[in-house]
């Protein structure tokens, strides 16, 4: 497989993820707030990350890392009783 053509496959699926998390809380087949949601954000965003450095792309980078460690923090944060 060409290395130019499984990085477009892997930024494919990384925004699919990512999208697939956005449209299903905004059609409310998603709650945000559920691990569902956010490992989607997290496993897309990560992916993109990944291809944002290689080249190093700065706004990319900071975009994507950030949007991984939001992410994660809404994974790990403690959930309440509502």
């Amino acid at each position: 497989m060409d290395i130019s053509l499984a990085r477009q496959v892997a930024s494919f699926v990384g925004a699919l993820l990512i999208l697939i998390a956005y449209v299903g809380h905004q059609m409310g087949w998603m709650d945000s707030r559920k691990a569902g949601y956010n490992l989607l954000n997290a496993a897309g965003s990560a992916i993109l990350a990944y291809i944002a450095f290689h080249p190093f792309q700065v706004g990319f980078v900071m975009l994507e890392v950030a949007w991984v460690m939001i992410s994660l923090y809404a994974l790990a944060r403690p959930r309440g009783n509502a």
